[in-house]
């Protein structure tokens, strides 16, 4: 199967490099996409050419594809599944949320000068990077892009509610799955709460476990794909 990999803010294909070589001995064709604005040079990219870029993908996808979404781009990938529910088989989100219709798409930090850029790990301690070494953390803040206010301050649109019967895995990283099913149920989630079938799956890391633990994510994304639709939990 397909699987299209999309990482959150600041980070670009190359994100998920350990991780492609695994789901590709594991039988799967993995396409990690660099987004518009977000290492590809465009400093004019807007959200709305993000998502045209991830619907391209699954346009571009032999048969039904995986969609997979880390952190922000969960965001992307469930708009994925709204713009193409025939053609996505699963969406998977890695350590993130659907946004709901007519939220902006990342509001957490306020542009400078017409970019959000990488605010150092400050934000981040604790359970999100504690499993990454400092010399991971250097790494990657050093390759991290600023991304154009006009991706961050996009506004979610969804449209066809059929995207409810597209299954959801979420991959739960810094959260257990019972917190996360917890928010869920109690509508916290509102997207998650009308969907059909949601599975929750656990991985013993922080925010970003394709660097910190990217074999088993592999594994986990394969069992995802192999998945026709019987609930996990």
């Amino acid at each position: 199967m397909d699987i299209l990999l999309i990482a959150g803010m600041w980070l670009d294909a190359t994100a998920w490099r350990e991780v492609v070589p695994g789901l590709e001995r594991l039988g799967h064709r993995p396409v990690a996409l660099t987004l518009p604005g977000q290492g590809d040079g465009d400093a004019g990219a807007t959200y709305d050419d993000q998502v045209a870029a991830v619907v391209a993908a699954v346009d571009a996808a032999d048969g039904p594809v995986l969609v997979v979404g880390h952190s922000a781009a969960c965001a992307l990938a469930w708009v994925a599944a709204d713009a193409r529910p025939e053609a996505v088989a699963r969406v998977v989100l890695v350590g993130g949320m659907p946004s709901e219709d007519g939220e902006t798409y990342f509001g957490f930090f306020e542009p400078v000068d017409g970019v959000v850029a990488f605010p150092g790990w400050e934000p981040f301690e604790g359970p999100d990077s504690d499993d990454m070494s400092a010399e991971l953390k250097a790494e990657v803040a050093a390759g991290a892009l600023a991304v154009p206010a006009a991706v961050t301050q996009g506004v979610v649109r969804l449209r066809d509610e059929r995207r409810y019967d597209v299954p959801v895995t979420m991959v739960c990283p810094e959260y257990t799955p019972e917190q996360a099913r917890e928010w869920v149920e109690a509508g916290d989630v509102p997207e998650l709460a009308r969907a059909r079938q949601v599975d929750y799956v656990d991985i013993d890391s922080g925010h970003w476990p394709m660097y910190t633990r990217p074999d088993e994510l592999a594994r986990l994304l394969a069992d995802c794909a192999a998945d026709r639709g019987e609930p996990r939990n």
